[in-house]
């Protein structure tokens, strides 16, 4: 069987564990395992809420029978107090959160798909009560004055020998404004974006941004080669101050 009916197929084992609990109510799944089932993979792993009665959540959450009667369990931690990180024997990758009714009225997330529920519950019960909080859209300003001294801290701490944080101001947070910049100067191309996290799928939605972003991450000892190249790139797209881009390059020079 291929990994993805795999994964749909251990997704309804799930449920139906649930059902045969007696205290489960609903199987959400999210993700490329919820409403974004056009994107599944073999690369895709599964998400998914549990919502069971009241009084129930703990009782799940200590004790993972209602998984390991599916498949053995490889591998789990409790990665939060409401869920884990788990991987099966046989390689399916889970991560996953149980609710009770009342608190996913208060949780935040993508609008899922019901795998399983109860007949007396609610098909709304995949769709966010809370909305999800938009990302926020910083001014360019903010955003290249942003770039260019994470570029300059960076690379001092270069120079100082701190080369591990150097590569998290230039190459990481840096980054991180050239990708919120990507809007300004390239249209962005359909794809099924993540509202917690503007990095996901990124190639597809900005590809001759992410054509280069190679010359922008180029590894622990590259910071130097990696703020030149972003710094040029911001040049040709954005006004910045030349006394900060003379700066930053003499920061660069051997």
């Amino acid at each position: 069987m291929e990994k993805t009916q795999r994964l749909l197929t251990r997704l309804d084992e799930i449920g139906k564990s649930l059902e045969k609990s007696e205290h489960g109510l609903a199987l959400l799944g999210l993700g490329s395992v919820g409403a974004e089932l056009a994107r599944l993979d073999e690369y895709s792993d599964l998400d998914f809420f549990a919502i069971v009665e009241p009084g129930y959540k703990q009782a799940f959450i200590e004790k993972l029978d209602w998984l390991e009667s599916i498949f053995p369990i490889g591998y789990c931690f409790q990665n939060s107090p409401d869920g884990y990180k788990l991987m099966f024997e046989d390689g399916i990758f889970c991560e996953f959160a149980v609710f009770e009714p009342e608190e996913l009225a208060h949780i935040p997330f993508a609008a899922g798909r019901v795998v399983w529920k109860q007949p007396w519950v609610d098909e709304a019960i995949a769709s966010p009560q809370t909305p999800t909080p938009d990302r926020q859209t910083s001014p360019v300003e903010w955003l290249v004055g942003e770039a260019i001294t994470n570029l300059y801290v960076g690379l001092g701490r270069y120079r100082r020998g701190e080369k591990l944080s150097a590569a998290r101001f230039v190459q990481n947070y840096a980054v991180d404004r050239v990708l919120d910049l990507a809007a300004h100067i390239e249209a962005e191309q359909p794809a099924l974006k993540d509202q917690f996290s503007g990095e996901r799928r990124f190639e597809q939605r900005f590809p001759e941004l992410a054509g280069q972003l190679p010359q922008f991450i180029t590894g622990y000892e590259g910071s130097p080669q990696s703020a030149l190249a972003i710094l040029a790139f911001l040049e040709r797209h954005f006004d910045v101050n030349p006394q900060m881009a003379a700066a930053i390059r003499d920061l660069c020079a051997d």
